[in-house]
């Protein structure tokens, strides 16, 4: 079992991974970073699960990285190490589930990057999010990835030189958040809004991931043919054609391809 998350199944085939150092805001540790990793991979092999909540312990999403791990490395030790640190922010991507970050307090540094990287992200109202590492003599030149593919060029250098936090209204004009909660109420919210998800048809919602990312750093021609390629592909599916049947007896359509 892993030591620093929390993993649960819940009704309607929703996963949560939660992230649990609430005495260090949940700051990437070597153990913390792989484990994140293993547990959203597993999840997304898991036939019980169509959805994955990540989310994280206490008052804070997630700081960063522990500072307390990078004395004493090489430059080659460093290059592997922050490798593993961005781990999660990289497989999230590739995954064929859909991954929704619950963030609440601070989402710092790796944090901002797990954010948005995220497929989709329910907040708080009290949520700030900045790339910090800047203040302290360092970058956040891997999360500013993600932020990037949000905000787009100029907001994120001055995101990524200025190290200010942005609060969550901010974030989501800027496209970092879809929805915004009270934060009294967000867990129950993020969970309604990932079981809504899962009720959509497995195979629609993983192929319109997978054309979705496979297809944006091609020109707009090339999208087209991917596009209308995935899209031939899930007309041939069984869910595609109980959909349709189901829209016509209406009725609740019964998945059955994950």
């Amino acid at each position: 079992m892993p030591e620093h998350l929390i993993i649960e199944k819940h009704d309607h085939f929703v996963g949560s991974i939660t992230m649990n150092r609430p005495e260090s805001l949940n700051t990437f540790t070597t153990p913390m970073a792989g484990e994140l990793a293993r547990a959203l991979l597993d999840m997304d092999a898991d036939p019980e699960v169509r959805v994955i909540l990540i989310k994280g312990a206490g008052k804070a999403f997630c700081a960063g990285i522990d500072v307390n791990e990078l004395e004493g490395k090489t430059p080659l030790e460093y290059r592997a190490w922050i490798e593993h640190m961005e781990q999660p922010l990289v497989c999230i991507a590739k995954m064929k589930k859909p991954v929704i970050a619950q963030v609440q307090g601070v989402a710092a540094a790796n944090g901002m990057g797990l954010v948005a990287a995220a497929d989709l992200v329910i907040a708080a109202a009290n949520t700030k999010m900045g790339l910090t590492a800047i203040n302290v003599g360092l970058n956040c030149v891997g999360p500013v990835i993600p932020v990037a593919r949000c905000v787009g060029r100029k907001k994120a250098l001055e995101l990524l030189l200025f190290g200010d936090l942005i609060k969550a209204d901010e974030a989501q004009r800027l496209g970092l958040i879809n929805r915004i909660a009270a934060k009294e109420e967000l867990e129950s919210e993020a969970l309604a809004w990932a079981v809504e998800l899962a009720r959509k048809s497995p195979i629609a919602v993983q192929i319109a991931k997978k054309s979705f990312y496979s297809s944006e750093d091609m020109n707009y021609f090339q999208q087209f043919d991917l596009m209308n390629e995935a899209f031939a592909r899930l007309c041939s599916s069984s869910d595609a054609k109980e959909g349709v049947q189901a829209f016509f007896e209406k009725r609740r359509p019964q998945w059955k391809e994950c």
